[in-house]
Order: structure tokens, then sequence, then C-alpha cells
């Protein structure tokens, strides 16, 4: 398994001016640490505008990726207005936090915001240091391009398989991009789980799919081998 850290988040470095970043950025990122590790392809794993950015990594750069998983993305804006119109709300609390209590108020105010006042109070005192240390790049996200430039057809190309995850007690709005999206992939499914927006990325229903995807890896290179 890899994690990382986005660019200009937590341990990854930030520039000295990080006013603005975009999903195509990091999707440029996550590709670039694929290639340096020789991890393709990947089963891609991105919860949120973690998301946006897996699935703007399987449009531009399909090689690297065997699967999605997308737990809570965003869409398109055209294809998700209501979601979109949400977020477009959210930045202008999260600059007013920023503006107002300084910006290292930002990353409680975006988790409490997305999750509710429990998630921020659930998390250990490490993770609440690393989400108030990211205000910044939080800042950074929402002034740049925060949406995946794609209309449907161009997300039909897609054809990897992929997970969609929404959580049974988020916000309508959250489940809008859910739905717009597995309308538009081809090869897509979408599961509803309990709890909020904060998603387990090893809940039951992604290791299956996780375990269906490796398992059919399997089985074609077998093929593949058989004389």
């Amino acid at each position: 398994m890899i994690a990382y850290d986005r660019r200009g988040c937590a341990r990854s470095e930030r520039p000295k001016s990080y006013e603005r970043t975009s999903a195509a950025e990091h999707a440029d990122d996550a590709a670039a640490l694929l290639d340096a590790l020789a991890a393709t392809p990947a089963i891609v794993i991105g919860r949120s505008y973690g998301g946006t950015v897996a699935s703007d990594l399987a449009l531009r750069y399909p090689d690297r990726v065997r699967a999605l998983v997308l737990l809570e993305p965003d869409a398109p804006r055209e294809l998700a207005p209501a979601a979109a119109a949400w977020v477009d709300a959210l930045g202008d609390r999260l600059r007013q936090v920023g503006a107002q209590a300084g910006v290292d108020a930002v990353g409680k105010a975006l988790i409490t915001e997305v999750a509710g006042d429990s998630a921020w109070r659930s998390f250990p005192d490490e993770w609440r240091r690393v989400v108030t240390d990211n205000g910044p790049a939080i800042l950074a996200e929402l002034e740049g391009e925060w949406w995946l430039e794609a209309d449907a057809a161009e997300l039909a190309t897609i054809a990897q398989p992929a997970l969609l995850v929404a959580a049974a007690d988020s916000p309508p709005e959250f489940h809008e991009p859910i739905k717009a999206m597995a309308d538009a992939l081809p090869n897509a499914r979408s599961v509803l789980v309990g709890g909020g927006h904060i998603i387990d990325p090893a809940a039951p229903e992604v290791l299956a799919f996780i375990g269906e995807v490796l398992g059919r890896a399997e089985a074609d290179t077998a093929s593949a081998s058989t004389p």
C-alpha cells in the first residue's frame, strides 16, 4: 500500500508562495510518484477532493490505473450543480474563517463543515495538528482549479472498474456527484455505507471490490500464460 501526502500537505514540501493549485497538478504528482515507485497500474483510492484527483489521474494517465475507488468524490461542475453550489459556499466560509480567525483555524472548520464537530473531536491529537497545519494548502486548493475538467463523454473513456461509495449521514449534495459519476463511468457501481463523509478506505465493501479486481487480474494473467 502507498499512502502519500498531497503537494503542500503534511510531510510534503510546500512552496514558499503557495496560493493556488489544481486537481490536475495533484494528478500529475500522483502519476510521477507511481512511476518513481514502479507501482503501476495501481488501484487508486481517493476520498472527497482526493477522489477528484484520482478521477483526473485515470482520465489523463489511464495506463497508471487498474481500478478506482472514489469515496464521495466531486464530479464536474456541470454534472453536479447542487454539489458545486455547496462547495462554492463552503469555500466562501473557509476564506472568511481564514481572514477572521487565521489560517490555523481553516483545517478544523473544513472538517466540521463536511463531517461534523464529532468527527473533529474523534481525531487523535496528531491528526488534528496535521489538519491544522494544512490550512494554507486547503486555501490554495480552493483558490485553484478544484473541479474535474471533463464532460460526460470524456468520463465515458475511463474503462477501468470503479467503485463509488456514498455515506448515509452525508448531506444530499454529497450524493449528487456519486450518481453523476456512476452514470458517466461505463464500468462503475455505487454502494452506500454507514457514517459520514470521512469514509473508511478499508471498509468491507472497498476491500471486497479490491479483492475482486485483484482476483480478476490474477485470472487474466493465468489465462494469458496458458499454452
